[in-house]
């Protein structure tokens, strides 16, 4: 039987190569492979805090509420247009509900009922440590307080879309929608019928 992972890892140096919007090291370290020989290896990680997500849905309507925006990395690796994705955004402290709540209200406009967490997820585990919480949460168009768009100063721009479940499902299927946190609540919805009565 393999050692614990913890056991197995040895560090031997970490470099912060930046340290602006988020952290960038280079860590060198041991790593015992599973047939008891050690290697040592260099990574570098990205460390901008973790995050949370949440897919907001009308069973009535059968709708959800997503949000277009520009992203500079996606674009800069080839993404014509900007990303269609549910409101997500980083986690300051340790609450991700307070977190999604707020990032919820001020992307689409609209107050998030019940949340409901339905799982965590590395989205980029080979060089990012950002871990994404990511919730599901009914909607009424009772509970839109502000027009959403984001934060102007924050750099913010930001479309509220309200497709139906199938519609952006056609979405992922015609590479409309091409976020990974986005695809995986979709498939959630779908797969738990959220938006069945």
């Amino acid at each position: 039987m393999t050692a614990p992972i913890h056991t197995r890892i040895r560090i031997r140096r970490e470099e912060i190569l930046a340290n602006e919007w988020s952290v960038l090291k280079k860590i060198t370290f041991d790593y015992q492979r599973r047939d008891g020989t050690w290697q040592t290896q260099s990574r570098e990680t990205y460390d901008r805090g973790n995050a949370a997500a949440i897919l907001l849905y009308n069973r009535a309507a059968r709708t959800v509420v997503l949000v277009r925006q520009f992203r500079l990395p996606a674009w800069v690796n080839g993404h014509p247009e900007p990303l269609i994705e549910v409101p997500a955004g980083r986690i300051e402290g340790n609450d991700a509900e307070a977190c999604i709540r707020r990032e919820a209200e001020e992307e689409t406009g609209y107050r998030p009922g019940t949340l409901h967490r339905v799982f965590d997820a590395f989205m980029s585990p080979g060089s990012i440590t950002e871990r994404q919480a990511c919730f599901v949460a009914p909607y009424d168009p009772a509970d839109r307080v502000t027009a959403g768009g984001g934060n102007a100063h924050e750099g913010e721009d930001i479309e509220v879309l309200e497709p139906t479940l199938d519609e952006a499902l056609a979405m992922v299927a015609r590479g409309e929608i091409a976020d990974g946190k986005t695809i995986m609540l979709l498939q959630y919805a779908r797969l738990h019928r959220l938006l069945e009565n």
